[in-house]
């Protein structure tokens, strides 16, 4: 009899391997998802494919305020300006190259406040020419890729409405303007100062000229601004207030905004940039919103949703801590405190995510980076994991700053591991499949959407916000998370 059990209990510990690698790849298991490998290579063939819509109609129409709360329509890039790229390949390749600037861009941003750099022998590229000598024909930028998401804003009075980039990591709203010395393509009119009755500039005496990172003066009277980013491209004009409107309904005067003569290389399509960064000079901090918050439709996707000023969070949001770093108040950190695998919490010390003593560390949730950053080490323990738990799956070797792939061509679904980021208090956010596996080619090949870093800040990229709304309370210093929100 003893024998007996021996032996079944040898049987039973022989089985239990064969057990759980079957329950890892199964639907079932609360530790897999199913990911709908057909439906995101799809995607990848008709955001190539060209089409016509009447984004502007549609944005005006989908604009909404009343006395506490506006909002207005978010559009991902593929949705205003078609890719013209030879295959989806390539135009991943583009936006994998324009992140890494933008990821190089925040990193220098971090160094030079860590490093105390005084921002005032800073001053903008000699590039500013006398109003009568701008006739340079506007160049196109058509060559640039990148997964930025736009909105609809109106510029003065009477207002005229233009499509501009948001972006949390920045402080400084700009517009490209007349005349022009170098202006990239753009797909609505410049915007022309003389024609508003609103627009003012600046004198270098004026306190916003003075909480300017770069600026000079021009003929000593006119305040000069200059915002540059991590690939060489940079907007140089003269700093002004103007009225800023959201629709047709409501209005803020006297915002302070880069009129941009001299913009080189940046932002193809939109008119420039809405700062939505922390700082004094950002547009929340401006018209003094307690809140806002944006939901990302699919980066390919054709579809909107809304960037929302002052509007409650959803009751289902995953609250975190909504940090700040006194060496640089632009960025939003928040209070990540590890991450899971397949339901199993990865070996990561919760330092690795938090700002120590002299500024430096941390992780910021930015909406112009598309693909998450972590450290090294976190995350070489991520893709580790990620691995071990994707061995059903057949493996694709790299693609760019990817080093996990997979060749997914012959399957329409798949089972994945689940993967969470975990915040203090608690708090789990659980990421769909598409947040994490994104397809690189039009041929089934998916790629882990995290890429290491050997800086100092970790970055939550905008692919793995898509699909949920991220709300800022800017009073209270909390961030929520709400999926499937747009």
């Amino acid at each position: 009899m003893a024998q007996f059990c021996l032996l079944l209990l040898f049987i039973s510990l022989v089985s239990v391997p064969c057990v759980l690698s079957r329950s890892l790849s199964s639907s079932s298991h609360p530790h897999t998802q199913i990911f709908d490998v057909a439906a995101s290579i799809e995607k990848t063939v008709q955001v190539l494919t060209p089409a016509t819509q009447n984004f502007q109609q549609e944005a005006i129409k989908n604009t909404h305020f009343n006395s506490s709360s506006i909002s207005v329509s978010i559009y991902p890039r593929s949705a205003l300006v078609k890719p013209l790229h030879k295959d989806y390949a390539a135009l991943t390749l583009s936006r994998l190259e324009r992140d890494s600037a933008r990821v190089s861009s925040l990193t220098m941003k971090l160094q030079l406040a860590l490093n105390n750099f005084n921002h005032s022998d800073l001053k903008p590229v000699e590039t500013m020419v006398q109003p009568e000598d701008l006739q340079t024909p506007i160049t196109s930028g058509a060559s640039q890729g990148s997964g930025e998401y736009f909105t609809r804003l109106g510029l003065g009075q009477p207002v005229k409405e233009y499509y501009m980039v948001l972006d949390t990591g920045s402080d400084i709203t700009w517009v490209q303007c007349e005349p022009c010395s170098d202006c990239y393509q753009q797909s609505d009119p410049i915007f022309s100062p003389s024609s508003s009755s609103t627009y003012s500039r600046l004198s270098c005496d004026a306190a916003q000229c003075s909480a300017l990172e770069v600026s000079a003066c021009a003929n000593s009277q006119s305040c000069l601004y200059q915002v540059s980013y991590g690939d060489g491209s940079f907007t140089v004009g003269e700093f002004a207030t103007e009225t800023v409107s959201f629709g047709n309904s409501g209005s803020f005067s006297k915002v302070a905004i880069g009129c941009g003569h001299d913009n080189e290389g940046l932002f193809v399509g939109a008119a420039g940039l809405i700062a939505l960064g922390g700082g004094s000079l950002s547009l929340p901090t401006q018209i003094k919103a307690s809140s806002f918050s944006y939901c990302f439709v699919d980066r390919d996707s054709a579809s909107s949703s809304t960037l929302d000023f002052n509007s409650a969070r959803p009751g289902d949001s995953v609250i975190a801590p909504l940090l700040r770093n006194s060496r640089r108040s632009t960025f939003f950190y928040v209070g990540l405190t590890g991450i899971s695998v397949g339901g199993q919490m990865l070996s990561i010390p919760a330092s690795v995510f938090q700002v120590d003593g002299s500024g430096s560390g941390g992780i910021i949730v930015d909406s112009g980076t598309a693909v998450t950053r972590l450290k090294s080490s976190a995350y070489n323990t991520l893709r580790d994991s990620f691995v071990k738990y994707t061995q059903h799956l057949p493996s694709a070797g790299q693609f760019a700053l990817f080093d996990t792939c997979y060749d997914l061509s012959s399957m329409t679904r798949a089972s994945v591991p689940t993967l969470a980021f975990h915040f203090s208090g608690g708090k789990t956010l659980p990421l769909h499949p598409k947040n994490y596996l994104i397809p690189v080619d039009s041929s089934g090949k998916f790629c882990l959407a995290f890429a290491p870093t050997d800086g100092s800040l970790s970055i939550i990229g905008n692919i793995q916000q898509q699909g949920t709304r991220v709300s800022y309370d800017l009073a209270n210093n909390l961030v929520g998370f709400s999926p499937d929100k747009c």
